[in-house]
């Protein structure tokens, strides 16, 4: 059979809450029985039954987060309740975010055991409610998951006694082999709700005294019942490798059989157990003799472990170098009964993982007539250390009705790739950038999610922190309320969260994005150079690196020399114009398509002066090549014309600048308008000397002035020499229309059906730039939420804050000079999630930082409690016919024919506050906790039985709209608002 991978845990057992908790306490061969919670029963009425494996507060329930009203959480079975959340946090092992499975055809196996919920509350015939159908029934466990986290494969629960959740294992594993489905969650769960099966097995003289299981001892008496879940979630070994996945191990077969008629329907038949361990084996393609360990059913009484062990001496007594160790977690936890079979497989995948096999308590205390040894068997007495590879284990589980199972597991392959460590090496490259991302589905919920996080950041060594970012965006997503922070390292990490925890809650509270941001591209002009540009970002980014190779290649065959390393060296030729324009070109060209590469898809484009030709690659208007060849060659004859050009910002408006230059009566004859970048700001440009003395001549009036690093009076007169040569080469190229919006510089408007052609890069050369009106048409025309600015630092950016035309929007500069490097670029990626965007991730990260790191599981909200005995609120509500609810008044209910005549007099505010009544009580949500915004089917979690209830409770609370008709209030049915709203309309109509 082919091999299938373990890649994602999560479980909780008696004195253990997660994975990590759970290896802590097999490791120090702990012992997690004790007495019985309260609330489960009265110990006092059944004491020989009180002790066991228990786990506290399984009454907690995160009913918000899954879309649950508390009446149907009331009404669940405490069995789904605890694994919802356990499944999430398997999946979020897996390195899934459990969002990302929705819609697929992810399966769902369940091993559970019985129906003690159904028998406690279908039983009290007053309290049934309709939640109760599907709250009570064992069979919904898997189909709880399946619904809630929107899963579309194979669905069922199992019972086969105490070997459901290993026979669950088989059935997903078949499933996955057989291509019903790409990823299956095999899982197991149990909880002693009533004393009742321990009278069983204390009637049947199969329970411990003490409650505690002592497999393998001379001392075992007996079973001791306990609590658990776990959740495996599955892949086939090639889909795993292919993903990256971490594996925990690799299941290699397993096998499934049935003791038929034997001596007794409860009673274990050696020659079945032996027969489905040859089977499993089979499957594997595994002797016996290869199996270092097992981990056995091993209940502790003194007929079943002797027959396993006759069973497991017959398989595996072969010669043998060394005795096959054997144990069972059933000495740490009790008997988990339908989760037996998973807690032993979850051990010994973590065995595998580790390379270490617990010890097993009860070693020291063998039990003689088992005659361990003298079949190839022995105990651990302490922890047995594993090879790196090559090492095969077994796990069995037992029914009680005779249905065995055997899983087959084996450590998870070798790496085929080179560890990311040497990956990294081979960069030679400091920790690089990452942005760490969260979701929660409140912002109490991220508040909570972001303190766990820090405090498992803080935990482990100072390490480069750019996997673990890259595995929370994997993971962390998919919920409506988001954060992000950049960091370097984990110590970076743990204490930008640790801010972010204990900041106030203001008005810095996440949001919840409404819409992907939309983002313009604003790509800076000639003057931003400076030696050495973007060289930090080219050493940390990868999708850099490589565009930035592109525009240098496109460049080379017309400059004559590599861009690239001109940056790189930090040459000062950066800052001629032949070099210039074309580096100028690059830096925006590769920042453009990194950004895209990373999932932004620009609504605009708006380029200042040369920035127009990388805005017009971007916008689909001119290809690569051709652009590469117009910059190029429009730096060389620009360069080319004699030096004494100067250009000089002058923070004035166009008016007054216009009515200065009329004053001087021509003492500046040389000098003209260059630019118009705002209300406030214009460039004059003009003959060096001109310019300098009209600099002190402006200041004298008060006047800021800042000259400009360029070596020419761009967009003057002054180019004509070259603009015409400049105007054949651009006849040589055909332009495209833009495929994204276009703001052209040179008109000051959105670019229309004009074309980019050579008519129009020759006067865009030649005349002013009017970035003002461009920035102003862009504004009005895409209604972008941000600015990005592409080019070696801020220029663009600070015109547009001091225009005033782009206000409420959010400036971004993924490398705002000299020192910028990836974490500027992260944190513009940072932003944009935060506003909605779901980024292409891998494009942020090095090869060698693309694998997948544990994080702390997610932390549900633990404050609401469905104890037993919570009774429904619904059995307190009177009969309909006799009474109204009474709406926000002391007086208590309001007769029928009162409420008749009240509600043909009532306002819109009073529907509503009719709506909200019947909602919270349909729901069992407690007083003012409904808001008008919530939705019936995201938030509040209505059905369709619910949506029943809640007709005939509007019916009851507005007798004057009669009857209503369900399928005219589906549509309405969008939130509490729009159903009142609806409500409210057919009151009006029926008064009319």
């Amino acid at each position: 059979m082919g091999d299938i991978a373990v890649v994602g845990i999560d479980c909780v057992f008696p004195g253990a809450r997660g994975v990590d908790a759970y290896w802590d306490l097999l490791m120090r061969t702990r012992d997690a029985v004790g007495e019985l919670p309260d609330g489960r029963w009265d110990r006092a009425a059944f004491p020989g039954v009180s002790r066991g494996g228990f786990v506290e507060d399984i009454d907690a329930f995160d009913h918000g987060f899954f879309s649950v009203s508390p009446r149907e959480a009331a009404a669940m079975d405490p069995h789904q309740r605890v694994l919802l959340p356990c499944a999430w946090r398997a999946i979020e092992d897996s390195g899934t975010s459990p969002t990302a499975l929705a819609g697929t055809d992810t399966g769902v196996f369940v091993g559970v055991m019985g129906g003690e919920w159904g028998r406690l509350t279908l039983s009290d015939h007053d309290a049934v409610t309709p939640q109760l159908g599907a709250g009570s029934s064992a069979g919904m466990i898997a189909n709880r998951v399946s619904y809630h986290l929107d899963l579309h494969g194979p669905s069922l629960a199992v019972d086969t006694a105490c070997s459901s959740s290993l026979v669950a294992v088989h059935l997903a594993v078949n499933a996955l082999l057989a291509g019903e489905c790409a990823t299956a969650l095999a899982a197991g769960v149990n909880l002693v709700l009533s004393p009742t099966l321990g009278l069983v097995y204390r009637q049947l003289g199969l329970a411990a005294p003490d409650g505690r299981c002592k497999p393998f001892s001379r001392e075992a008496d007996g079973i001791g019942r306990a609590d658990g879940v776990g959740v495996v979630v599955l892949r086939r070994l090639e889909d795993a490798l292919a993903d990256g996945s971490r594996i925990y191990a690799v299941i290699r077969g397993s096998a499934v059989n049935q003791d038929g008629r034997s001596n007794g329907v409860t009673a274990p038949s050696r020659w079945s157990q032996q027969k489905v361990l040859e089977a499993a084996y089979r499957r594997a393609g595994v002797s016996p003799d290869e199996v270092r360990f097992l981990e056995a059913h091993g209940t502790g009484t003194a007929l079943g472990d002797a027959i396993e062990c006759a069973a497991l001496g017959s398989v595996h007594g072969v010669p043998r170098d060394e005795p096959c160790a054997i144990g069972s977690v059933k000495g740490n936890l009790g008997h988990t009964e339908g989760a037996a079979g998973i807690a032993g497989l979850i051990k010994t995948a973590l065995a595998l993982h580790h390379r270490i096999v617990p010890a097993s308590r009860f070693a020291d205390r063998e039990n003689p007539r088992l005659r361990l040894a003298e079949r190839g068997l022995r105990l651990l007495k302490s922890p047995l250390r594993l090879p790196r590879h090559g090492t095969v284990a077994g796990v069995s589980s037992f029914g009680m009705g005779g249905t065995n199972a055997h899983v087959v597991l084996a450590g998870a392959p070798r790496p085929t790739a080179p560890p990311a460590a040497a990956a990294r090496a081979h960069d030679r490259r400091a920790p690089a950038a990452g942005v760490f991302t969260l979701t929660a589905d409140s912002p109490d919920a991220l508040r909570r999610n972001i303190a766990a996080q820090a405090e498992a950041a803080g935990r482990g060594p100072r390490t480069g922190a750019a996997a673990l970012c890259r595995s929370s965006n994997r993971v962390k997503t998919g919920l409506p309320y988001r954060f992000a922070v950049t960091a370097r390292d984990t110590r970076q990490l743990a204490a930008a969260l640790r801010a972010a925890a204990e900041a106030e809650p203001t008005a810095r509270t996440p949001r919840r994005p409404r819409s992907e941001p939309v983002v313009a591209l604003l790509f800076t002009g000639q003057g931003s150079q400076f030696a050495g540009m973007t060289a930090g970002l080219h050493r940390e980014s990868p999708a850099y690196r490589r565009h930035l190779d592109e525009a240098d290649a496109a460049l080379a065959p017309y400059t004559g020399t590599s861009v690239r390393e001109l940056l790189l060296s930090g040459d000062e030729r950066v800052h001629e114009t032949r070099h210039a324009q074309p580096a100028l070109f690059a830096v925006g060209y590769a920042l453009a398509r990194t950004l895209t590469d990373l999932g932004v898809r620009p609504a605009a484009v708006l380029g200042h002066s040369v920035g127009e030709f990388a805005a017009a690659v971007v916008a689909g208007a001119l290809g690569l090549a051709d652009a590469a060849r117009l910059v190029a060659r429009r730096g060389t004859l620009m360069g080319e014309l004699p030096p004494g050009g100067a250009m000089l910002s002058v923070h004035a408006g166009q008016d007054r600048i216009t009515e200065l230059l009329a004053e001087l009566d021509g003492a500046a004859p040389g000098v003209s308008l260059a630019a118009v970048n705002g209300p406030r700001d214009v460039v004059l440009a003009g003959d060096a000397g001109e310019l300098r003395r009209l600099d002190g001549t402006l200041r004298g009036q008060g006047l800021r002035t800042r000259l400009l690093d360029v070596s020419h009076a761009f967009h003057t007169a002054a180019l004509r020499p070259a603009l015409e040569r400049f105007g054949t080469e651009a006849g040589t190229v055909r332009p495209a229309r833009p495929r994204i919006p276009f703001a052209s510089t040179r008109y000051g408007r959105m670019l229309g059906n004009d074309p980019l052609d050579a008519a129009y890069w020759v006067a865009q050369a030649a005349e002013p730039v009017r970035f003002g009106a461009a920035l102003a048409a862009l504004v009005g025309d895409t209604a972008p939420t941000h600015l990005i600015e592409l080019g070696p630092r801020p220029q663009l950016l600070p015109l547009a804050g001091r225009s005033g035309l782009a206000a409420g929007v959010d400036f971004l500069h993924p490398a705002p000079g000299a020192d910028a490097a990836g974490a500027e670029l992260a944190e513009t990626v940072a932003a944009l999630y935060r506003a909605g965007l779901d980024p292409d991730w891998d494009a942020l990260y090095a090869p060698g930082d693309r694998r997948t790191e544990r994080l702390a599981p997610y932390v549900f909200d633990g404050s609401s409690r469905f104890p037993r005995g919570h009774r429904d609120p619904a059995a307190a509500v009177p009969p309909e016919e006799d009474l109204v609810p009474a709406r926000g008044t002391e007086a208590g209910p309001v007769p029928v024919a009162e409420a008749a005549t009240a509600t043909a007099r009532r306002p819109a505010g009073s529907v509503l506050a009719a709506v909200v009544d019947a909602v919270t009580e349909v729901g069992g949500y407690p007083p003012g906790e409904i808001v008008p915004e919530a939705r019936f089917y995201e938030d509040l979690g209505f059905d369709s039985v619910m949506i029943m209830q809640l007709k005939d409770r509007i019916e009851a609370g507005l007798p004057s709209l009669g009857e209503l008709s369900v399928p005219r209030m589906l549509p309405a049915l969008r939130s509490v608002a729009s159903l009142a709203d609806h409500l409210n309309d057919l009151l009006v109509a029926e008064a009319a």
